[in-house]
Protein backbone atom coordinates (compact mmCIF):
# COMPACT_ATOMS: atom_id res chain seq x y z
CA UNK A 1 0.00 0.00 0.00
CA UNK A 2 2.94 2.41 0.65
CA UNK A 3 4.08 1.89 -3.07
CA UNK A 4 7.69 0.75 -1.65
CA UNK A 5 8.21 -1.26 -4.78
CA UNK A 6 7.17 1.49 -7.15
CA UNK A 7 9.02 3.84 -5.43
CA UNK A 8 12.82 1.64 -6.15
CA UNK A 9 11.64 1.05 -9.50
CA UNK A 10 10.88 4.51 -10.82
CA UNK A 11 14.46 5.83 -9.23
CA UNK A 12 16.00 3.06 -10.27
CA UNK A 13 14.82 3.80 -13.87
CA UNK A 14 15.57 7.56 -13.23
CA UNK A 15 19.47 7.40 -11.96
CA UNK A 16 19.97 4.77 -14.35
CA UNK A 17 18.70 7.42 -16.90
CA UNK A 18 21.02 10.23 -16.23
CA UNK A 19 17.68 11.96 -16.63
CA UNK A 20 16.76 15.54 -14.19
CA UNK A 21 13.27 14.58 -12.93
CA UNK A 22 12.17 17.96 -14.06
CA UNK A 23 12.57 16.30 -17.81
CA UNK A 24 9.92 13.97 -17.30
CA UNK A 25 6.57 15.54 -18.46
CA UNK A 26 4.36 12.04 -19.27
CA UNK A 27 4.12 8.67 -17.34
CA UNK A 28 2.37 6.15 -18.49
CA UNK A 29 0.78 4.62 -15.19
CA UNK A 30 0.63 0.67 -14.44
CA UNK A 31 -2.93 1.94 -13.17
CA UNK A 32 -4.94 -0.77 -13.22
CA UNK A 33 -7.94 1.02 -11.78
CA UNK A 34 -7.65 -0.50 -8.02
CA UNK A 35 -8.49 1.07 -5.23
CA UNK A 36 -5.42 0.50 -3.44
CA UNK A 37 -3.04 -0.17 -6.53
CA UNK A 38 -3.46 3.64 -8.21
CA UNK A 39 -3.87 5.25 -5.11
CA UNK A 40 -0.24 3.21 -3.87
CA UNK A 41 1.26 4.41 -7.24
CA UNK A 42 0.16 8.25 -6.61
CA UNK A 43 1.89 8.36 -3.34
CA UNK A 44 4.61 6.88 -4.98
CA UNK A 45 4.75 8.87 -7.88
CA UNK A 46 5.07 11.73 -5.23
CA UNK A 47 7.06 10.28 -3.30
CA UNK A 48 9.65 10.27 -6.44
CA UNK A 49 8.74 13.81 -8.00
CA UNK A 50 7.84 16.14 -5.44
CA UNK A 51 6.48 19.08 -6.30
CA UNK A 52 7.13 18.14 -10.22
CA UNK A 53 4.41 15.16 -9.71
CA UNK A 54 1.72 17.99 -10.15
CA UNK A 55 3.24 19.04 -13.15
CA UNK A 56 3.54 15.94 -14.80
CA UNK A 57 0.47 14.28 -17.58
CA UNK A 58 0.23 10.58 -15.82
CA UNK A 59 -2.34 8.02 -17.96
CA UNK A 60 -3.20 4.82 -17.69
CA UNK A 61 -3.50 2.98 -21.40
CA UNK A 62 -4.71 0.32 -19.51
CA UNK A 63 -8.70 1.94 -19.60
CA UNK A 64 -8.43 1.82 -23.28
CA UNK A 65 -6.33 -1.83 -24.36
CA UNK A 66 -7.34 -3.43 -20.82
CA UNK A 67 -4.34 -5.59 -18.84
CA UNK A 68 -2.59 -7.54 -21.18
CA UNK A 69 -0.71 -9.48 -19.05
CA UNK A 70 2.57 -10.02 -20.13
CA UNK A 71 2.26 -8.40 -22.89
CA UNK A 72 1.41 -5.02 -21.14
CA UNK A 73 4.81 -3.42 -20.55
CA UNK A 74 5.55 -3.45 -24.39
CA UNK A 75 2.23 -2.19 -25.39
CA UNK A 76 2.56 0.82 -22.70
CA UNK A 77 6.44 1.58 -23.39
CA UNK A 78 5.11 2.13 -27.72
CA UNK A 79 2.74 4.18 -26.10
CA UNK A 80 5.13 6.64 -24.35
CA UNK A 81 7.47 6.40 -27.57
CA UNK A 82 4.00 7.29 -29.86
CA UNK A 83 3.51 9.93 -27.11
CA UNK A 84 6.94 11.78 -27.84
CA UNK A 85 7.48 11.39 -31.02
CA UNK A 86 3.32 12.53 -32.07
CA UNK A 87 2.64 14.72 -29.53
CA UNK A 88 -0.28 13.68 -28.16
CA UNK A 89 -0.96 11.91 -24.79
CA UNK A 90 -3.10 8.79 -24.40
CA UNK A 91 -5.93 9.35 -22.35
CA UNK A 92 -7.59 7.35 -19.10
CA UNK A 93 -10.85 6.93 -20.39
CA UNK A 94 -13.71 6.48 -18.29
CA UNK A 95 -12.07 8.49 -15.33
CA UNK A 96 -14.73 10.44 -13.99
CA UNK A 97 -15.25 9.70 -10.38
CA UNK A 98 -11.65 9.65 -9.71
CA UNK A 99 -10.28 9.06 -5.71
CA UNK A 100 -9.60 12.20 -3.68
CA UNK A 101 -6.53 10.71 -2.99
CA UNK A 102 -5.26 10.03 -6.85
CA UNK A 103 -5.20 14.36 -7.37
CA UNK A 104 -2.38 14.20 -10.17
CA UNK A 105 -3.41 14.88 -13.85
CA UNK A 106 -4.46 11.51 -15.37
CA UNK A 107 -5.30 13.22 -18.94
CA UNK A 108 -9.10 12.19 -18.30
CA UNK A 109 -11.18 10.85 -20.81
CA UNK A 110 -9.49 12.28 -23.95
CA UNK A 111 -5.70 12.84 -25.78
CA UNK A 112 -3.99 16.39 -25.34
CA UNK A 113 -1.37 17.50 -27.20
CA UNK A 114 1.71 17.66 -25.47
CA UNK A 115 5.18 18.25 -26.32
CA UNK A 116 6.97 15.57 -24.37
CA UNK A 117 10.43 14.67 -24.78
CA UNK A 118 11.16 12.41 -21.92
CA UNK A 119 8.46 9.45 -20.78
CA UNK A 120 8.24 6.85 -18.05
CA UNK A 121 6.55 4.27 -18.17
CA UNK A 122 5.97 1.81 -15.38
CA UNK A 123 4.75 -1.98 -15.05
CA UNK A 124 4.38 -2.96 -11.15
CA UNK A 125 3.11 -6.77 -10.01
CA UNK A 126 2.32 -8.38 -7.27
CA UNK A 127 4.89 -9.89 -5.37
CA UNK A 128 7.60 -7.53 -5.99
CA UNK A 129 7.49 -7.68 -9.40
CA UNK A 130 8.07 -4.20 -10.46
CA UNK A 131 9.67 -2.56 -13.49
CA UNK A 132 10.16 1.37 -14.55
CA UNK A 133 11.28 2.57 -17.99
CA UNK A 134 12.76 6.09 -19.14
CA UNK A 135 12.10 6.79 -22.72
CA UNK A 136 13.47 9.86 -24.11
CA UNK A 137 13.07 11.31 -27.08
CA UNK A 138 16.25 11.18 -29.51
CA UNK A 139 18.71 14.44 -29.57
CA UNK A 140 18.21 16.48 -32.46
CA UNK A 141 21.35 16.85 -35.16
Amino acid sequence: PEGKGAIRAMKSALDKSGVDLGEVGYVNAHGTSTKLGDVAETKAIKAVFGDHAYKLAVSSTKSVHGHLLGAAGAIEAAACILAIDRGLLPPTINLDNPDPECDLDYVPNKARKADVKVALSNSFGFGGHNASLVIKAPEAN
